[in-house]
C-alpha cells in the first residue's frame, strides 16, 4: 500500500515531466484526474449511444479483400448477380488496392498473390477489363511475382469453379475421408472448428467437380505466365527429400491418383454421409459454422451435389450470405464473419470498468440478450468431451455447433457483474457456462478456442493446408482469459483448472517475458490477456515471472507514450512489440501494466495521456491498423470495436485505481 501511496504522490511529477509544464504537482493530478474523468465519461456516451435496442452491440468485421472477392466469385457460380451490389464491393476493392497494383492481407502489409488474383478475377467478373489503369498495375504485380500457378488452397477451388484454372490443381480431399473412424490417425475431427467444415466443403466440390462457364472476356488467361495446358501449379516443397513435407506431397499424389479412379460404392457412401452431416450443422439463419468460407463454399458444394437454387436449404442459405455485407455509401465490404456476441461482451466489460452499476440499463439489456444467447445444445466440441454438459456462446448471431471459450469466458466474466430482476437466469448462465469452459481444458492445462486436445499440428504441413492453421492450439490469450473468468465467479489460484492453466503460462512464457497472442496481434495482445488473468484468479503479482512480463510491456512503449505492434512480428521477432502506437495495442499494455502490479507506473500515466489525446470530440479513437489475427501469417483481422470499447477498458481500470488509492491515502493507509 505504501509503494501505492508514494506513486499517487509522484503522479503529477510524472505528469509535469511528459508535458513540460511547470505547475504544482497537486494541480497537475487534478488536471489529470479531470481530464480522465472527462474523456472516460465521453467515451461511455458514445459506447452506450451505439446499443441496438435489442442489447447487443455490433461493429464492422474486415479482413483483407479475398473475402470481397469471393462473394463475387460465388454469386457468379450460383448464377445470381446483383449488378448494384456488385458495384459497390468493386469500389471497396479499387479503394484497398496498394499503389503497386497488389492487394495485402492487413493495412500497410506487403502485397498478397493469392488475394491480389482473387481481387482481380473478381473485378472482372464486375465487369472491369483488363486495359483499365487499376487492372493493369494488377495483372504487371501478379505476373511479376509468379502468376496463378502459386495461388493459394481456396483460391484454386474458386477459380476452378469458374473453369479459370483445372480441377487438377487442386489438393487432394477424397471425400472418403468422411467414412474414417476417430481412432484413424486422420479423421473430421482431427481438424480445427474451421476447418472441419470447410474441408467438408472441399471434398464434396472435388467430388463432384461442378464448372459455370464465364466468357473469355471475364476471365484471368492472362494472369498465366505459360500457356494453360503447359502449366504447373506450385505446391509447398522442402528441400528434405525424409522430411514431413514431402510425405504428405507423395500421399497428395497417391490420392490424387485414386481421385481419378474412386471405387464407386465406396465413394456413393461417403457423399451420402457427408452431405448428411453437412445438412445436420446448418445454422438456423441458414449458414454454416458463422464464417464466410462455410457460407459461401457449403453452398457451392450442394449446388455440386444437384441441389438448385430454389431447395429451401439453399435458398436459407443464399439469404445468409447477404448478411456478411456491411454497406458504406457508395462502397460495400464482405466480413468474414459477424461478430455480435464479441463485440457485446467487450463493450459490456468495458462500461462495467468504467463506471456502469451491475442494474444499469445498458447491462440490463446486455445481460437479457446474452443469456438467451446461451447454447444448450451438444456441438463438434462433444466428440473429444461426451461428458460434458453444454453451456458455452459463439461469435455470432447463429453458429450453435461450435461455441468458443473465449467468447464463452468474457459472457461470464460480464454476467458475473451484472445484475437482473430475475437473477436466477443469470446464475443458470454463469454455473452452466463455467462448468462447459472448465471442461474444455486441454491436457496439457492450456486451453484453445474451440476444441479440446486438437492437437495434430503435422496436419498443417498438409497440401490442402497452406495456410498452417487447420488445428486448433492451446494458446496464452485464451488461457489467460478463462483464468480471468475463474477469477470473476469465485474460483481462486488454488483450484486445481488454474493451478494446471498457470503451470502451462509458465512453461510457455517466452525468454523475453512475454507471451504469443493466437487471436490478437501479438505478443502485446498476449502478454495484456495473461496478466489480467493472473490477476483476477489471484496469483502473487511479486512472483519473477509476472514481473518479467510487465518489464518487456514497459520496455516496448514507444517515445509517443502509446504501444503498437505489427502483424509481421508472427514471422519476424525484431517486430515482436514494435509497431506504430495504436488505441487498441495501447490499451492492452496499459491493462497488461494494471493487472501486473498495483503501482501506477509513470508508464501506465504516459500510455494513458497517449489514449487521452487521441480521442476525437465524440468519444471515438481511431485506428486503420489490423490488431486482429485469425491465421498468424496468413489472415489478419480489422475489429470495428476494438478502438472503442478496449480505450474506454484501459481508462476506466486506471480510473478506479486512483481512486482507490486517493481514498486509501486519505484513510492514512
Amino acid at each position: 500500500m505504501a509503494t501505492e501511496l508514494n506513486n499517487l504522490d509522484s503522479l503529477g511529477e510524472a505528469v509535469a515531466q511528459a508535458n513540460g509544464e511547470a505547475k504544482t504537482v497537486a494541480d497537475e493530478r487534478a488536471s489529470f484526474k479531470a481530464q480522465l474523468d472527462e474523456v472516460v465519461e465521453r467515451a461511455r456516451r458514445a459506447l452506450i449511444a451505439a446499443q441496438h435496442p435489442e442489447g447487443y452491440w455490433m461493429f464492422p468485421l474486415t479482413a483483407n479483400a479475398q473475402m470481397n472477392a469471393e462473394f463475387v466469385m460465388f454469386n457468379h457460380f450460383m448464377g445470381r448477380v446483383e449488378p448494384a451490389l456488385e458495384t459497390r464491393i468493386a469500389n471497396y476493392l479499387l479503394e484497398t488496392q496498394s499503389e503497386d497494383g497488389s492487394w495485402n492481407l492487413f493495412h500497410g502489409g506487403p502485397g498478397h498473390l493469392t488475394t491480389t488474383v482473387e481481387a482481380y478475377a473478381a473485378l472482372k467478373l464486375t465487369g472491369r477489363r483488363a486495359g483499365e489503369e487499376a487492372m493493369t498495375r494488377a495483372r504487371r504485380w501478379v505476373l511479376a511475382n509468379g502468376g496463378i500457378a502459386k495461388i493459394g488452397v481456396l483460391a484454386r477451388f474458386y477459380l476452378a469453379s469458374l473453369g479459370q484454372v483445372p480441377w487438377e490443381c487442386t489438393p487432394a480431399v477424397p471425400v472418403e475421408i468422411a467414412l474414417l473412424p476417430t481412432w484413424f490417425p486422420v479423421h473430421m475431427y482431427k481438424l480445427s472448428a474451421w476447418a472441419r467444415p470447410i474441408v467438408a466443403a472441399l471434398m464434396l466440390l472435388q467430388a463432384t467437380r461442378p464448372v459455370v462457364k464465364i466468357g473469355y472476356v471475364e476471365g484471368v488467361l492472362e494472369l498465366y505466365i505459360l500457356p494453360p495446358h503447359f502449366t504447373r501449379f506450385s505446391r509447398r516443397r522442402d528441400n528434405n527429400w525424409l522430411s514431413l513435407t514431402t510425405l504428405l506431397n507423395a500421399a497428395d499424389w497417391l490420392l490424387s491418383l485414386y481421385n481419378r479412379r474412386p471405387i464407386q460404392k465406396l465413394r456413393a457412401q461417403a457423399l451420402r454421409k457427408l452431405e448428411q452431416w453437412v445438412l445436420e450443422r446448418q445454422d438456423a439463419n441458414g449458414s454454416w459454422a458463422g464464417i464466410q468460407p462455410c457460407y459461401l463454399l457449403t453452398t457451392m458444394a450442394l449446388k455440386g451435389l444437384g441441389y438448385t437454387n430454389d431447395h429451401p436449404v439453399i435458398r436459407k442459405a443464399l439469404e445468409a450470405s447477404h448478411e456478411l455485407v456491411w454497406e458504406m455509401g457508395d462502397k460495400a465490404l464482405y466480413q468474414p464473419c459477424v461478430s455480435p456476441v464479441w463485440d457485446t461482451v467487450l463493450a459490456a466489460k468495458a462500461l462495467i470498468e468504467s463506471g456502469s452499476a451491475p442494474d444499469a440499463q445498458e447491462l440490463q439489456k446486455a445481460a437479457r440478450w446474452l443469456v438467451a444467447k446461451q447454447i444448450h445444445r451438444r456441438g463438434d466440441w462433444a466428440v473429444k468431451r461426451p461428458e460434458l454438459s453444454p453451456g458455452g456462446w459463439a461469435f455470432q448471431f447463429y453458429n450453435d455447433w461450435y461455441p468458443d471459450v473465449d467468447d464463452a469466458a468474457v459472457a461470464l466474466c460480464v454476467l458475473a457483474n451484472c445484475r437482473l430482476a430475475d437473477q436466477e437466469a443469470i446464475e443458470r448462465a454463469i454455473s452452466a457456462g463455467a462448468n462447459w469452459v472448465l471442461g474444455m481444458q486441454s491436457s496439457d492445462g492450456g486451453f484453445a478456442a474451440f476444441d479440446a486436445d486438437n492437437k495434430a499440428h503435422w496436419l498443417n504441413k498438409a497440401p490442402f493446408a497452406d495456410v498452417e492453421a487447420v488445428t486448433d492450439p492451446t494458446c496464452a490469450d485464451v488461457t489467460g482469459r478463462v483464468l480471468e473468468m475463474m477469477g470473476n465467479v469465485g474460483y481462486r489460484a488454488n483450484h486445481p483448472v488454474a493451478q494446471r492453466a498457470i503451470a502451462w503460462l509458465k512453461r510457455h512464457q517466452e525468454s523475453d517475458g512475454s507471451w504469443r497472442g493466437r487471436w490478437g496481434v501479438n505478443y502485446i495482445y498476449g502478454c495484456f490477456s495473461v496478466l489480467a488473468g493472473l490477476r483476477s484468479i489471484g496469483v502473487d503479482l511479486d512472483e519473477p515471472w509476472v514481473k518479467r512480463a510487465v518489464r518487456w510491456l514497459k520496455s516496448k512503449q514507444n517515445p509517443d507514450g502509446g504501444w503498437g505492434e505489427s502483424c509481421l512480428s508472427d514471422k519476424d521477432p525484431l517486430y515482436r512489440g514494435k509497431g506504430a502506437s495504436t488505441p487498441s495495442q495501447t490499451a492492452w499494455a496499459l491493462i497488461g501494466l494494471l493487472s501486473g502490479e498495483d503501482a501506477v507506473s509513470d508508464e501506465a500515466i504516459r500510455g494513458a495521456q497517449w489514449l487521452m489525446s487521441n480521442v476525437d470530440e465524440n468519444g471515438l479513437w481511431h485506428e486503420s491498423e489490423f490488431t486482429g489475427t485469425g491465421f498468424p501469417n496468413h489472415f489478419y483481422l480489422h475489429y470495428g470495436g476494438y478502438a472503442q470499447y478496449f480505450p474506454l477498458m484501459a481508462l476506466g481500470r486506471l480510473r478506479k485505481r486512483l481512486e482507490a488509492q486517493s481514498v486509501a491515502g486519505s484513510n492514512g493507509q
